[in-house]
């Protein structure tokens, strides 16, 4: 199913918006909450691309704006931590009235101390991931820095974050200095890993060994060496979506894999954001995507990559095949490709289409203690795997709308 936008309202009746995104296979899938950071939104590259590593693992995911941010209705200004903590558990409200109740939240930043208090708050939680989060979340207290003051004096400030201007009231400053984390996680009974870069530069690590000492198990940390605090690397932030997904398989039940109810072998997906593109071949789950240098992702194999793989695979799988039957001591195939297009003779005519013809070029390297007369029988038996010969005939095509 396509991710789509979502929207509901939270305790004070203002609408928050949403998008969801569910993994390609049929569901029943886990559902998890994404929390982004301080005065963030859905839309931040480490919002994207963790959603998209989970939902690769079949986790479905709700990121959603805060009150006032993004797309969501209301003033940031009358916000608070609170008031984040509370959206959080909206968010879950609307996906257990229209979907499942969440097993999972994942928070970023303050998110990830919104995302404790949330996650101690719901009993069907089962895992909470916090990325770069403070220990105490008046940490971020720094971030208005000398603005602190001026609150405190005329009751609110104007602070300065990533070149946009938000309203920070007394009220908020307050409300952070209410919190106590250690209060929060000394009853904290739920699965909990803790990610952090030791070059983060704006929550520093010692706030991961504070939750991680202060937490009981089972508990885990991951070092996010190298990334920054807002994960703006795609591979970082990739990294650490893949992490979590495997982490969550031990706390979370993720049903089986099952095929796909379509006539067809395979199906894919890609929605209108980069090349980054899921496959689903009968049980198992792929990625195909583009270079950087196209506006890929390079998250996966290009699709004449994949053909190339295609090839290869049967190959490999069909000599081996005919060696096992003919009991020829073949250890190892290791098949090399390349693909081009190429010229059928010195460019007479360069500009007629049909100048051109598709060419592989295969190059097999067979281990094991094989005469000479057994390499040469391989090698024309290598010209004959099922999709040599399928990509060597005439082909037609049935291309329609669904």
């Amino acid at each position: 199913m396509p991710s789509h936008k979502v929207t509901f309202h939270n305790s004070h009746g203002h609408q928050l918006v949403g998008k969801l995104e569910l993994p390609l296979k049929k569901g029943p899938y886990p559902f998890a909450i994404f929390a982004h950071v301080f005065t963030g939104n859905k839309n931040l590259k480490a919002a994207r691309h963790i959603s998209r590593a989970l939902n690769l693992q079949g986790i479905a995911v709700l990121r959603f704006d805060f009150t006032g941010l993004g797309e969501s209705e209301g003033d940031f200004s009358n916000t608070n931590f609170s008031s984040n903590v509370d959206d959080i558990k909206a968010a879950a409200h609307f996906l257990s009235k229209h979907y499942d109740e969440p097993s999972i939240i994942i928070g970023h930043s303050l998110g990830g101390a919104a995302a404790l208090y949330a996650g101690s708050e719901m009993n069907g939680v089962k895992a909470v991931a916090t990325i770069g989060a403070p220990f105490q979340p008046e940490h971020v207290k720094h971030l208005i820095g000398d603005s602190i003051q001026e609150i405190h004096d005329k009751g609110a400030a104007i602070i300065t974050v990533d070149n946009r201007e938000f309203t920070i009231r007394k009220q908020f400053i307050d409300d952070l200095s209410r919190k106590d984390t250690m209060e929060i996680i000394k009853d904290f009974r739920k699965a909990l890993l803790i990610l952090h870069s030791p070059q983060d530069m704006v929550v520093e690590i010692e706030n991961a060994a504070k939750i991680y000492h202060a937490a009981k198990h089972p508990k885990s940390f991951v070092t996010l060496n190298g990334a920054n605090h807002m994960l703006n690397n795609k591979d970082d932030a990739f990294y650490t979506g893949g992490v979590i997904a495997s982490w969550v398989k031990r706390y979370v039940e993720l049903p089986e894999k099952e095929k796909l109810r379509t006539t067809k072998q395979v199906m894919v997906k890609l929605e209108n954001d980069g090349f980054t593109t899921e496959i689903m071949a009968g049980n198992h789950g792929l990625v195909a995507d583009e270079p950087e240098d196209i506006g890929g992702n390079d998250f996966g194999p290009s699709p004449y990559e994949l053909l190339n793989a295609s090839l290869g695979a049967c190959t490999a799988m069909t000599l081996q095949m005919y060696a096992r039957r003919k009991k020829w001591p073949l250890d190892t195939v290791k098949v090399h490709l390349s693909f081009d297009r190429r010229y059928i003779e010195d460019c007479a005519s360069c500009e007629d289409p049909k100048s051109k013809i598709s060419h592989f070029d295969v190059c097999i390297n067979l281990e094991g203690n094989l005469s000479q007369e057994q390499r040469e029988r391989l090698l024309e038996i290598a010209n004959k795997c099922p999709v040599h010969r399928t990509l060597d005939e005439e082909v037609s095509f049935n291309t329609y709308l669904e």
